[in-house]
């Protein structure tokens, strides 16, 4: 039995990219192997190449899919038409936070406007309290300015300590379900998946087998999942791939429409962030600094449950629970965040999808560079990549979703003190579409729970802390938006 048990984790461990030793480099080659630390991480080029083109290709959907959530607030006369300026401003927001997270933190993780932010910069915020997208945008790139300022001042390193380690893994495992659910649940109708569909009587249920979308969408998954166990290198990318290119075939997915396409100047949108501060007054002040209170707490914790949740995976973090460089990688979120309404887009943010490129060995921030170039490219080639649709990525999100669940073995189940925080933590993450509101409930849980089995004292200030803050937030929350 402990045989079989070994055997599993090893076939786990090499799943996840236990990448070879580096090879001996010369020149150029030398001087980039040096400066992300290959020999350290043991990886090399091939490694990391693949890697960045994986987790390029798992986050890829948000060039076309933020430009669309945007149209509906972002727009000149009508909804729509600053979709090109608003899909270029996606691109640069996306590879100047990536940029920075490879050069600053040699990390593998790609950044980019983040989902669920991006919505309710939309629908909550320009739709609903009918604040000027422009002051909107304001409001984001004051966020950022915080963000550096929180980062300068150790505040936001900090919080990645005072997480218990047993929502450390909670949170890796919480993600793992969320990505995968996220491949599930798309809307055939929006090019996703359809295998998880709502239902009003069930709430949810499995969707239906005469779906294209669906079909392929499964087919891909036997078709990448026979990849992974062949432990053919590139699995997941080549898994993407192959579904694409069965979607294309088949007439589920229209053809690339085209190959080249100069990019849009975003000429309407760029630098309207400082417009919109001029707009900024006593009538629409306090609506504006709500607005603010919520991405800025949401970004914070969606960027440190997404670091946690990543790096506890990739092994990054240790015994101590620290995050290595932690404040460097905080830092390449703050500038992507400033820098992203300067464009014209909403706030940048790490993506949970840069597990995959981890999954194929990705170890260092040459991953991340790879990522960035393949945005950059992009600009260029949007026709190619708007043609690979969502489903396509759908086996590859419930495989690495596979491997994250790994984590709930590290949980001390015996112990509920810890198992229903933790449980809480994975279950909210995923139903809650946010990592924010399962790391809320997770926080405010556990020292309560730890306190009622007499062991407060194993509760570290910083955590009680953490969870008045959120505890504050939910009524904040439910006063201001609510009433």
């Amino acid at each position: 039995m402990s045989e079989r048990i070994e055997s599993s984790q090893t076939d786990e461990k090499e799943l996840l990219g236990s990448s070879p030793p580096a090879a001996p480099y010369t020149g150029w080659q030398a001087t980039l192997a040096n400066y992300f630390k290959f020999a350290d991480y043991k990886t090399n080029f091939k490694t990391e190449i693949l890697a960045g083109i994986t987790t390029f290709m798992t986050m890829g959907y948000i060039l076309v899919v933020n430009p669309i959530i945007l149209s509906n607030a972002i727009f000149l006369h009508k909804p729509n038409d600053l979709f090109s300026q608003l899909a270029v401003a996606t691109v640069m927001a996306a590879a100047v936070g990536t940029f920075c997270m490879a050069l600053f933190a040699n990390y593998p993780f790609g950044l980019a406007p983040g989902m669920g932010t991006n919505a309710f910069f939309a629908f909550s915020v320009v739709l609903g309290l009918k604040i000027d997208w422009r002051l909107a945008l304001s409001c984001v790139f004051v966020q950022g300015l915080v963000f550096i300022a929180l980062t300068f001042t150790d505040v936001r390193r900090l919080l990645i300590k005072v997480i218990p380690t047993t929502l450390k893994h909670a949170t890796a495992a919480g993600i793992g379900l969320f990505i995968a659910y996220i491949g599930l649940s798309g809307d055939v109708h929006k090019g996703g998946a359809g295998i998880i569909v709502a239902n009003e009587v069930t709430k949810t249920a499995f969707g239906s087998l005469s779906q294209p979308n669906t079909l392929v969408a499964l087919a891909g998954l036997l078709i990448t999942s026979a990849f992974v166990v062949r432990r053919i290198k590139g699995a997941l990318l080549w898994g993407i791939f192959a579904t694409a290119l069965l979607a294309w075939i088949l007439g589920v997915a229209p053809w690339p429409q085209g190959v080249f396409a100069p990019p849009q100047i975003p000429k309407d949108i760029l630098g309207q962030a400082f417009t919109g501060l001029t707009h900024l007054n006593a009538s629409n002040f306090i609506d504006w600094l709500a607005v603010l209170f919520v991405f800025l707490f949401v970004d914070v914790f969606d960027t440190v449950g997404t670091l946690t949740g990543v790096g506890m995976r990739a092994g990054y973090i240790g015994p101590d629970g620290e995050l290595p460089r932690a404040n460097q990688a905080l830092m390449a979120d703050a500038i992507g965040t400033t820098v992203g309404p300067l464009f014209g887009t909403s706030s940048v943010t790490a993506y949970v999808e840069s597990v995959a490129g981890v999954a194929e060995g990705g170890r260092t921030g040459f991953t991340a560079l790879v990522v960035g170039i393949l945005f950059v490219v992009a600009l260029f080639f949007i026709p190619v990549f708007a043609a690979i649709p969502a489903f396509a990525t759908t086996p590859t999100l419930i495989i690495v979703g596979t491997m994250m669940l790994g984590e709930v073995a590290e949980i001390r189940w015996g112990d509920l003190a810890e198992a229903i925080p933790a449980f809480l933590t994975i279950f909210m993450i995923p139903l809650t579409y946010s990592i924010a509101e399962g790391l809320s409930i997770g926080f405010i849980s556990y020292p309560l729970i730890k306190s009622f089995q007499g062991k407060a004292h194993e509760v570290s200030l910083g955590t009680w802390v953490i969870a008045a803050i959120f505890v504050a937030r939910f009524i904040f929350m439910t006063l201001r938006f609510h009433q």
